[in-house]
Formats: C-alpha cells, sequence, structure tokens
C-alpha cells in the first residue's frame, strides 16, 4: 500500500497530524539475479541516457570494496549484466589488491569513475588496500559487448577502456608533485556538467589528519598518467588540535549546482567555547574562473590545501548529517538534521542561507515528518519538487515544493516489512527508483548459493515513481 502522509501546519510551523490513506502499491521488479552483490553504493549509478545502471560486486568473494572484482553495469531493457572493468591480477585474503568499487556515472558522457586500489604490481611499494592507499579509476563505454571466459564484457580492441583520473604520489623525502596526491580519493561524484569530478579523501603522508574533500578537474599540467589535476577544498587541522570554529574532518560531500561551482559537505567543528565538538553543514564555493593549479598537493610535514578563491561558508550550528545533497537547480541543500523528538529527518536549505540568517526564509526547515525517522539513501527527483529517502526498510517520495504539499510523503515499497532497501538512485526521466535488497539464488540444481558471508546477494530492484 502507499501511506500518504499529511501535516498541519499552525502558527509555529509544522505539527505532526498524521494522515494515513491506502492506495497499491507499484511493483517491485527484481533486475539482477547473478550469484555475485550488486552495490548501487547511493552514487549516480543511472547513465545520462537511462540505459545503464552501474555497480560493483564487492562482498561477493570476501568484506569490502578491498575485495571487490569488477566494475559492471546492467543493462535495464536486456537485463544483461556487462562487466566494464576487470583488473588483470587480483589478491584475495588478509592483504588484498587491487579493490575496485563505488562506481558512479558522468551524466555528460558515457564514463564512469570508480575506486581503483594498488595494482598488484605495486603493492611491494604501496602495500595493500586501504583508505589512503586508492585512486580515481575511469572506465568509458565505447566498446562492444563480446562473451569471454562467460562473462558478458565490454571491450575495445580486446581491452577495457580503462585510464587514471588522477595520480598518486606518496614520497616523504620532496614535495608531492603538483596536481598529484598523497593517499586515497573515493566516492568520486562528476558535476553534471562533467567539468569536475568531487571526493573524499584521506592522507598517506600526514594521518594525523583526518578525512577531507577536494575536487578533479581535467588539465595538461595534470602528473601522468593521470588526466585530472587533484586539489584539496577543505584546510583541515590535525585531529585534537583544532580552536574554535577550526574544522577537523569534511565528508558526506556532494555538488550543489550543475557547473560545479558548490561542494557541499559535513564538517566536524570544534564548539566556540573550544571544548566538544559538532558536525555542521557546510558549503565550499569554487568559482567557475578557479585556477586549480595554484592549488599545493603538501610535502613531508604540510597538508595539501586548496586553490586560490575558494571561500568556505558555515551553513548550521546544530547536528548535521548524511551525505549532502544539492537540488536539481542548484538553489536548495538537503541534509539530514534531528527532530524535535531525535529522529533524523531531512532538512532543507537555501544553497546561500544559513541557520542564523536575519532572513527567516534563508534558513533551514524541516522536510520530513516520517514516524520511523529517515536512513541513508537521500536523493533528489529531477524535478526538484520531490525527495526520495528511505524509512522503516520502505522507499517514501515526500514533496518539498512550498505549498500545501510540503512535507506529504507517500511510500513507493512496503515499510517495515523486515526487508532492507538501501542505496537508493532515480533515473534521470524521474520515471524509475533504482534499490539494492537482498534476494535467494539457487544453482540449476535448486541449491541456495551465499556470498563469502554466508548471506544472499544484494540484487538490483526498481519501482516506478508515481508522484
Amino acid at each position: 500500500m502507499i501511506y500518504f502522509l499529511t501535516l498541519t501546519i499552525m502558527a509555529n510551523g509544522f505539527v505532526a497530524a498524521l494522515v494515513v490513506d491506502e492506495h497499491p502499491l507499484p511493483e517491485e521488479r527484481q533486475m539482477t539475479f547473478s550469484s555475485r552483490n550488486h552495490e548501487l553504493d547511493n552514487n549516480d549509478n543511472f547513465s545520462g541516457d537511462g540505459r545503464y545502471l552501474c555497480y560493483d560486486t564487492r562482498e561477493t568473494f570476501g568484506p569490502g570494496i578491498e575485495h571487490g572484482t569488477t566494475i559492471e553495469v546492467l543493462e535495464l531493457e536486456t537485463g544483461r549484466e556487462i562487466v566494464l572493468y576487470e583488473p588483470s591480477e587480483i589478491v584475495m585474503g588478509d592483504a588484498p589488491a587491487p579493490g575496485v568499487g563505488a562506481v558512479s556515472f558522468s551524466l555528460a558522457a558515457p564514463e564512469a569513475a570508480f575506486i581503483h586500489g594498488p595494482p598488484v604490481a605495486e603493492v611491494s611499494e604501496r602495500g595493500s588496500y586501504a583508505q589512503w592507499n586508492r585512486n580515481g579509476g575511469r572506465v568509458t563505454l565505447t566498446g562492444d559487448i563480446v562473451e569471454q571466459d562467460g562473462r558478458l564484457r565490454m571491450l575495445s580492441d580486446g581491452d577495457y577502456a580503462f585510464s587514471w583520473l588522477d595520480k598518486r604520489d606518496a614520497a616523504t623525502d620532496r614535495d608531492t608533485l603538483p596536481g598529484a596526491h598523497r593517499g586515497g580519493t573515493h566516492r568520486h561524484e562528476y558535476s553534471r556538467d562533467g567539468r569536475r569530478i568531487g571526493f573524499t579523501y584521506n592522507d598517506a603522508v600526514l594521518p594525523h589528519y583526518d578525512r577531507t574533500v577536494g575536487y578533479l578537474e581535467a588539465h595538461s599540467a595534470a602528473p601522468a598518467p593521470a588526466s585530472h589535476y587533484f586539489a584539496a577544498l577543505v584546510p583541515v587541522v590535525p585531529k585534537g588540535a583544532s580552536g574554535p570554529g577550526e574544522i577537523e574532518k569534511a565528508y558526506g560531500d556532494s555538488w550543489v549546482d550543475g557547473a560545479g561551482a558548490m561542494r557541499a559537505f559535513i564538517g566536524v567543528v570544534r564548539d566556540e567555547d573550544g571544548e566538544g565538538y559538532q558536525e555542521s553543514l557546510f558549503v565550499v564555493d569554487i568559482p567557475l574562473d578557479t585556477d586549480i593549479t595554484t592549488a599545493d598537493s603538501g610535502g613531508a610535514d604540510r597538508f595539501p590545501t586548496p586553490p586560490e578563491g575558494v571561500y568556505i561558508r558555515r551553513l548550521t550550528h546544530d547536528w548535521a548529517g548524511g551525505i549532502v545533497r544539492g537540488s536539481p537547480d542548484g538553489n536548495r541543500i538537503a541534509y539530514y538534521g534531528k527532530d524535535d523528538d531525535g529522529l533524523s529527518q531531512v532538512f532543507i536549505i537555501p544553497a546561500d542561507g544559513s541557520d542564523r540568517h536575519t532572513d527567516a526564509a534563508k534558513r533551514p526547515i524541516q522536510a520530513t515528518f516520517l514516524p520511523g525517522g529517515t536512513e541513508a539513501g537521500l536523493r533528489w527527483h529531477p524535478g526538484g519538487n520531490h525527495i526520495l529517502c528511505v524509512s522503516e526498510g520502505g522507499l517514501a517520495l515526500v514533496g518539498v515544493a512550498p505549498g500545501e504539499g510540503f512535507g506529504r510523503a507517500h511510500f513507493l515499497t512496503p515499510r517495515n516489512d523486515g526487508i532492507e532497501r538501501y542505496a537508493p538512485v532515480i533515473s534521470p526521466d524521474g520515471g524509475l527508483a533504482a534499490y539494492n535488497r537482498t534476494a535467494p539464488v539457487t544453482d540449476e540444481d535448486g541449491a541456495r548459493l551465499y556470498n563469502y558471508a554466508g548471506r544472499d546477494f544484494s540484487q538490483i530492484f526498481v519501482v516506478a515513481i508515481t508522484l
């Protein structure tokens, strides 16, 4: 059934006056059936033309992305599962390499970016897979689909159309190569025009600095074999060493606008009294004429710093969390905050706003009032008037256009049915939601198959979006 949550607007804001209307639920359709995991990871998994969904196969043979062996796509019309990339050498066990995963499409070109750990040939020098030991890989969807070794593969002249986005240089006897990094980039996300790629970053040379965020840009000065130049965006300070208002960690980042001029993130910031910490919503402004080569890649005793002209703004001072998401028009940011009962709900704030703004219209407003709160998986519908989130194991679509429908939610799937649905994404035309959930797989003799941990494999399901 679809459950509509209607809210009464009082003089002091929204009050939870819950009305439940029952309507038939759209059909959940299982799209993958093979004995491997199909992890969407809540990235930009739909290709720009809506033809494919990209995913990785982590947790099939061992724990984590470090045991991920392939980057693949599901062709929605045919149900074909096609390998886009598989490393030529793979090591499993206590020191795995390379490890691939967390793939994300560009909406502007037929290509996808993903995490790539150290090639096996470099493990003796670099070590095995780790958060601070990985690069951005890229594969283009320009080859032919052929059958090889029992799998469908997209190959160009007999090989994968793979290249390196960034260069890793962890030397400590000199400065880091300009445009390179010294650790690991991950959660690669293209701006909607494809010009910039945002990421989160962990440093190997100075590990007493916590996670931060940055961006990549294609540049002729990028260090070979990389196509893109690296720059940090948030100059964090060492863990435990911050002063009032200083940021020690940045994460949960995402583009706000289509051109990549604003990247929102969650910052762990020292309280104004200098004692505790707060997790707050920030935006870093990156003018389109920013010269990325003015960034400092750092050295043995110097953390990477941003290029000239970027500016960081703090938007909230109460708790904020999750992966934040910019609206399709780039004017609003959705993030997780706490309601009066301490439940996690989605809040929305103008991209140029603040919870301390003199104009009340520039302050955050609570957008979801779900009785069970919300869980990871926040996405904007491309129409800009709805958001999608996970609540009580179900997918909820919530109206966020000003007016009577603001905060009104309807569920696209069952909830509280004992099934975990996660990592939802929305097709470019707004008509379909794809997500992960587990489902049984059997061999040709009817025997149940499981992943390395004895669990059912994660599969991709879709459901029609009804507005």
